[in-house]
């Protein structure tokens, strides 16, 4: 897809299910098996759920849409988003194509490795524990990578480095950090990190005989971080203004970061979701890399270069595209076929550029309009049901809120029950 061909979602929002399901077919986003799995009544056997978790009683259902307009490093694509909120795949739609038809986006990895964590709680002689530590490194290197990397060394992964961290407890006495970094390919890698490093464990202990604690991934990984970057040409001098302003706001107040980051999650997680990737270890990276300069910022930017608007986005993205859930979710699975990516990396930047233009679509909203004037505008469906609307109401109940909200600037969920009513009373 082309920056001139936009027309071919054009009107997307406005089909019915059907025709949207029609329309990815004939765009080759989905097939017919895979519309058969999303449309059936019962499209995740029970049996699934039993393997996934523990106590397994049933399934909460999250909507599926598909977020549309985007080009992202000169490629087109069709972004699944599992989500409840509304206006997220609307603000997203609505504004990477403004972004792509006006200027780019741009992503890239900086840097590859997950970061396993050892902690020995006091080690009384810090010298000679990183004397024996720098001696015996590439020895316990190659025997982590045989025993439990193998697969992972057989496709350019595998551990890499082990770096000693002190810290000074309150106590005076020091605690040591052995950071193991890996690479993790394509996998999320959770599991095989912490195999990693509990494997290692003993092999410290009876190497430095110093007492190990305990062993766990970190999800502030900064040895892999995603950044995503938009350029958008020959901007409107005061909306570019009001967007920087705006930015600089989130990157001074923590308050208003807080508020930033969770816009830039609204997109991120849902792809997530959508792709069986863990999002909580996504939101824990995001927002420790965010407080990790010692006050909490936005990990966004926006700033004015010449006549161009630029934004940039980094933090540690760490997704999979085998594996875990991503490797056994039929869903998931047909997800990222949507996509059509191959490796981890791609998804982080895809997910890095969608909550970057998500972030723009916010401050976009919040600067012009305000946020419960576009916000209300999606949500009356929603209000509409929660007054009782059966399915012929829906749509009457609906224009009457739409043109009520452009009076009013605000509707309620008192002004839909009496709408309703009066419309009830009508019939």
């Amino acid at each position: 897809m082309s920056k001139q061909n936009f027309n071919i979602f054009e009107g997307f929002s406005k089909l019915n299910r059907q025709q949207r399901l029609q329309k990815l077919i004939e765009i080759q986003k989905l097939n017919e098996q895979a519309v058969l799995q999303l449309t059936s009544e019962k499209n995740l056997d029970t049996s699934y759920g039993e393997m996934f978790i523990e106590n397994f009683i049933g399934y909460y259902h999250l909507p599926i849409g598909v977020a549309t307009n985007f080009i992202i490093d000169g490629k087109s694509y069709v972004i699944p988003m599992a989500v409840e909120e509304t206006s997220i795949i609307a603000a997203a739609s609505k504004t990477a194509k403004w972004v792509c038809q006006q200027g780019e986006i741009k992503t890239e990895s900086v840097g590859n490795l997950a970061i396993g964590q050892i902690q020995l709680a006091k080690v009384n002689d810090i010298n000679r524990f990183k004397t024996i530590i720098e001696h015996n490194k590439n020895s316990l290197i190659e025997q982590a990578n045989h025993e439990i990397a193998a697969s992972m060394v057989k496709r350019g992964g595998g551990v890499t480095d082990i770096q000693v961290r002190v810290l000074l407890r309150e106590d005076e006495n020091c605690m040591v950090i052995l950071h193991v970094l890996i690479n993790t390919c394509d996998a999320m890698g959770a599991n095989l990190v912490n195999q990693i490093c509990e494997f290692l464990k003993p092999r410290i202990t009876q190497l430095t005989e110093e007492a190990v604690n305990m062993c766990i991934l970190s999800n502030l990984t900064d040895t892999k971080l995603t950044r995503a970057v938009i350029n958008i040409p020959n901007i409107d001098a005061a909306l570019a203004e009001a967007i920087v302003e705006a930015s600089l706001f989130a990157e001074i107040d923590p308050y208003r970061a807080a508020t930033s980051n969770k816009g830039v999650l609204n997109a991120m997680d849902a792809i997530a979701i959508a792709t069986g990737n863990d999002w909580r270890a996504i939101e824990a990276g995001v927002h420790a890399y965010a407080a990790y300069k010692n006050q909490y910022h936005s990990i966004t930017k926006w700033y004015r270069q010449n006549n161009s608007l630029i934004g940039i986005l980094e933090a540690p993205i760490n997704v999979g595209t085998v594996g875990g859930v991503t490797s056994t979710h039929p869903t998931a699975k047909l997800c990222l076929n949507m996509l059509g990516i191959k490796t981890a990396s791609e998804l982080a930047r895809i997910l890095a550029a969608a909550g970057l233009i998500q972030n723009l679509g916010a401050i976009r909203a919040l600067t012009q309009e305000g946020i419960v004037q576009g916000h209300m505008k999606l949500h009356t469906s929603n209000l509409c049901l929660t007054a009782g609307a059966n399915e012929q109401e829906l749509p009457i109940l609906k224009q009457h809120l739409t043109k009520l909200l452009e009076s009013k600037k605000f509707i309620s969920l008192t002004d839909a029950q009496i709408a309703l009513a009066n419309i009830r009373q009508i019939r």
